[in-house]
């Protein structure tokens, strides 16, 4: 970096006291003009002073508001985006979903006391406790505050707002009991806590005190994915009530379902699925004949299954996963005319599939996997038009008789496919994926800029507004019905007021863990490239308040938006005539604020101007190993004080993670990016030559399962890297249960092949290719919604042309991970990694370390596999509990046998990693996953058990081990892996 000639001559001490002296005089001024100028708009503002005070201080809290809240301090005057006025000038609407607000709701809202909509939806920067002063809004008729980070308890205030009728307070961090008192809100027809970490019991009412019972008007009781435990009250429901949806799913209720909840007849959904739900069904859910949809899948009932006959609205029925007494296929099966779905996985059926069944009307999907079922499973009869899939995996299904059906027949497990050889090589005893419908375009072969995609509509490039769309309750099951979908697709256009076809659905699919379908949805502006402000208030509103009505059959929803990357230009200028007086302030400030701004940058340009020409120039200390300065695309320089400021000077309530390595911290930069540092502590930070090697390599590979760099720092000693921020920690700290993060099988599958995929990108892809050299389970990281990212490139291997097959090089690795053959010869290949990575798999199994109570995980699991054992392959006593109790899983021998190869001694008997992805997607697809994508379709708090706090980052929280730092007393043993006697010992 070359200095100006003129700042080489420039006389900084002269010119920073002339600047200060200056700076003084304007800053003395600036006070003045702006005070003037305040004093002058304020007494012609036109909105009552104290709603205008209120919105001052909220604007003076919080960042990210909109453009034009700094173009006047009359928001009803000279309105404001997203504040909606009356006659009076008095504030009644505040509306500003969307908006990436930063920053805390403060008690000063509790003054717009006229306000009768309040609506800061998808501000996931809102953080802190609700203020008890919402209470003081009492004309209040709408709240909706669903998908902020907003914490604490929900305020017994709220409980003094005796207009509001919609409530939203999901997908927050919420804590604490429901109150009680919220029973007092007689008018409420919405009720939404879900997805937040609310405990105890549903309070009802007593001869003092109110309860939810009392919320007669109530249509909707959302209360998924909680924490909530007890038994349901039998009191919490009566005849008098009209709820429409009961939403209890995935929380910790006990005990009995109450029989009265067959009383509220105007019931259509019913989840209590996920729980610990026990005993008999009550009978009186006959009386619920306006029930469409019935999820009691994943409890303890026991007794004969429930009897659902004459519930003829009944489309979607799951009974999965319970303990009922073993029975024959009930009657009802073939009189529910309105049924499209019936789910009864790991149930208690035997005996022969009725075969008028699948004649049912408008039946799509029938899923009756992992029963009982015996003798000839005939499908030469009459079958549905509609019927798409039926699934009957591992039954004792004998033989087969067919008839029309050409669609998905699943008969993998059963004899069927092992007693005739001709059926055997049928699609029905191979893995079938169901396809998903898609938005189609007819764009050709035109392109967008990388932030623009192509309006499906109008086959020009726009920034669309993303989310997903959440039916929590749907009647169906089939994706590929592009009839259903495309009238959704209608719908949203019209409702929202956008042009023809501005709509995009793509990767549609079912949230294995929640039974929710996942809807990602694209909006596209009618005019221009970007939507307004205005806009996405707008479209926020609309889908949060529930005014978008979807096709009947999709019921439910939620909306989940992601922030919208607004133009850093878009500034919106207001129509209409600004005062003479308040032009000239704003000319005069401007030229002020310039002015000091330039003095003071004057010492600033004068501090750094040699340290802006010395930290490439002097990167690598003379005579070190580091071979001049690293070759960077994208990654950003951060200076020390940068570093310093954005963690609070490295406070500890910022520290995330600690290792031999040194310490994590989190940061947050101006713009409000979140990030991780890793700082090396001094005595242990690497050579110059591995930390400019990770930062090369970093900066210069792009993979959605490769961790990210934004940056580093080599400064003042400091040797720091800066990483996007990973919020849900390693995969190690999941399986080891530090997170509170809750793995099933599926969420493995998907981690296995995401972190498969970054592997198989650097062998194959980077240009050289790449050898990590240090996989192992701290170094596969999870982000929000739990997808892999492969981190830590600080041994990594860049292969040249020249060294292809294998690299010779000092040993380095991590204990329990290093591949056997590398250690003994020396001599690395990418099937070093595969052998680390097949350890992981094996983690993924167990949930141990490699190395755990003297015993090495691949000796462990070599010893104790029995092929004869069909279910776990004699894994019973090694493998994670937590997946022994979810009862058979789908392809888990497919999964083990790959792991096994892995590890293989010889590399030449390992697979490569492209082939290793291969075989974890079929392996995902004999289980529903699918993979184009390892991206959760929810957000990651469909999988927190517990509010632990802010997970222990490990961007480096192990020591990696180099060869000249370890002793090894037989150290190898041929029959897989380092012997238990191998032992650490510093050189």
């Amino acid at each position: 970096m070359v200095v100006d000639e003129k700042m080489q001559s420039f006389d900084f001490g002269k010119g920073m006291r002339g600047g200060r002296e200056m700076a003084s005089k304007n800053l003395r001024l600036l006070l003045f003009l702006v005070l003037f100028c305040s004093w002058i708009h304020l007494i012609c503002s036109t909105t009552n002073p104290n709603d205008q005070a209120v919105l001052l201080a909220l604007k003076a809290q919080w960042q990210n508001t909109p453009s034009s809240w700094g173009k006047s301090s009359d928001p009803c005057g000279l309105p404001w985006d997203g504040v909606t006025c009356d006659s009076n000038s008095r504030v009644t609407g505040l509306g500003l979903s969307g908006m990436n607000i930063k920053g805390t709701l403060q008690a000063d809202v509790g003054g717009l006391t006229e306000l009768t909509s309040l609506d800061l939806s998808f501000n996931q920067g809102l953080t802190g406790p609700i203020p008890s002063q919402l209470g003081n809004l009492q004309k209040l008729n709408i709240l909706i505050l669903a998908g902020c980070g907003f914490s604490g308890s929900i305020p017994d205030a709220l409980s003094n707002l005796s207009e509001l009728t919609f409530l939203a307070l999901n997908s927050n961090n919420f804590s604490g009991n429901i109150p009680a008192s919220l029973g007092k809100l007689s008018q409420l027809y919405w009720f939404d806590v879900s997805e937040n970490q609310l405990t105890g019991s549903l309070p009802v009412s007593t001869d003092t005190t109110p309860g939810l019972d009392l919320l007669f008007n109530c249509n909707h009781f959302h209360f998924s994915k909680n924490q909530l435990s007890g038994n349901v009250p039998n009191k919490l429901f009566s005849s008098n009530m009209s709820l429409i949806h009961i939403l209890f799913d995935d929380n910790q209720f006990t005990g009995s379902i109450p029989s009265t909840v067959g009383l509220v007849q105007t019931l259509e959904a019913l989840r209590l699925d996920r729980n610990s739900f026990s005993g008999n069904v009550p009978s009186t859910l006959n009386n619920l004949t306006q029930l469409s949809e019935l999820n009691l899948a994943r409890n303890g009932l026991n007794g004969p299954l429930p009897n659902l006959t004459g519930m003829t609205s009944l489309g979607y029925i799951d009974l999965s996963n319970n303990s009922f007494t073993a029975s024959a296929a009930p009657d009802w099966f073939s009189t529910l005319s309105s049924l499209t779905t019936l789910i009864i996985q790991n149930g208690p059926l035997q005996g022969t599939v009725p075969p008028n069944l699948f004649g049912l009307p408008q039946l799509e999907q029938v899923d009756m996997s992992n029963n009982a079922f015996n003798g000839t499973l005939n499908m030469s009869t009459s079958i549905s038009p509609q019927l798409q899939l039926v699934n009957l995996e591992d039954n004792q299904i004998e033989s087969l008789t067919t008839g029309s059906y050409k669609n998905a027949l699943i008969l993998i497990g059963n004899p069927a496919c092992t007693n005739a050889p001709v059926l055997s090589t049928t699609s029905y005893c191979r893995v079938q994926q169901q396809q998903a419908y898609f938005t189609p375009t007819s764009c050709g072969g035109a392109s967008c800029p990388s932030n623009q995609r192509l309006n499906p509509g109008s086959c020009t490039c726009a920034v669309p507004y993303n989310g997903n769309l959440i039916f929590k309750a749907p009647s169906f099951s089939d994706l590929s019905n592009s009839a259903l979908f495309q009238s959704l697709e209608v719908d949203l256009w019209q409702t929202l007021n956008l042009s023809n076809g501005s709509v995009s659905l793509q990767n549609i699919g079912f949230d294995t863990s929640s039974g929710y379908l996942i809807v990602p949805v694209s909006f596209f502006p009618s005019n221009g490239t970007y939507f307004s402000k205005l806009d996405i208030q707008r479209i926020g509103f609309d889908l949060t308040n529930q005014t978008f009505k979807p096709p009947p059959s999709f019921g439910t929803y939620l909306f989940s938006a992601y922030p919208y990357p607004f133009p850093g230009n878009n500034v919106s200028i207001s129509k209409g005539v600004l005062a003479g007086i308040a032009v000239g302030c704003a000319v005069l400030i401007l030229g002020l604020v310039g002015s000091a701004i330039y003095a003071i940058q004057q010492k600033k340009r004068a501090q750094r101007a040699t340290e802006l020409s010395r930290p490439f120039a002097s990167w690598i200390p003379k005579g070190s190993d580091g071979g001049g300065a690293p070759q960077l695309k994208g990654a950003r320089w951060f200076y020390f004080d940068e570093i310093k400021k954005c963690t609070n000077s490295f406070s500890e309530s910022n520290e995330i993670g600690s290792g031999g390595y040194g310490k994590v911290y989190k940061g947050m930069l101006p713009d409000g990016q979140v990030m991780a540092i890793k700082r090396a502590q001094q005595g242990s930070m690497q050579g110059a030559n591995e930390f400019k090697t990770e930062i090369e390599l970093l900066s210069r590979v792009h993979h959605k399962n490769l961790v990210g760099l934004v940056g580093f720092c080599y400064e003042q000693g400091e040797q720091m890297l800066v990483y996007e921020y990973m919020p849900n920690g390693s995969l190690r700290e999941s399986l080891s249960g530090e997170t509170g993060i809750h793995l099933d099988w599926k969420r493995r599958l998907q981690i296995a092949l995401g972190s498969a995929k970054g592997l198989a990108y650097l062998h194959e892809l980077a240009n050289p290719p790449i050898i990590h050299r240090d996989v192992k389970s701290t170094n596969i990281l999870l982000d929000e919604n739990l997808v892999a990212k492969v981190a830590d490139f600080g041994l990594s291997k860049m292969v040249a042309d020249s060294e292809k097959g294998h690299v010779s090089t000092q040993v380095k690795g991590t204990l329990g991970y290093l591949d056997p053959e590398y250690y003994m010869t020396q001599q690395l290949t990418d099937k070093s990694d595969v052998y680390s990575f097949g350890v992981v798999m094996l983690e993924l199994i167990t949930s141990m370390p490699p190395i755990y109570k003297g015993k090495y995980i691949v000796r462990e699991v070599r010893t104790a596999m029995d092929k004869n054992d069909q279910d776990y392959y004699g894994l019973r006593q090694v493998m994670d509990p937590s997946l022994r109790n979810m009862g058979r899983l789908a392809g888990f021998a497919q999964f083990l046998e790959l792991a096994m190869r892995c590890v293989e001694e010889s590399s030449s008997n390992r697979p490569r990693m492209n082939e290793v992805v291969k075989e974890i997607e079929t392996i995902s697809q004999t289980d529903g996953i699918a993979t184009s994508t390892t991206s959760a379709s929810s957000s990651a708090t469909d999988f927190v058990a517990s509010n632990t706090g802010a997970p222990r980052h490990p961007l480096y929280t192990d020591v990696s081990l180099n060869s000249k730092d370890v002793g090894y007393s037989n150290s190898f043993d041929y029959s897989g892996g380092f012997a238990l006697s191998t032992k650490i010992e510093p050189k």
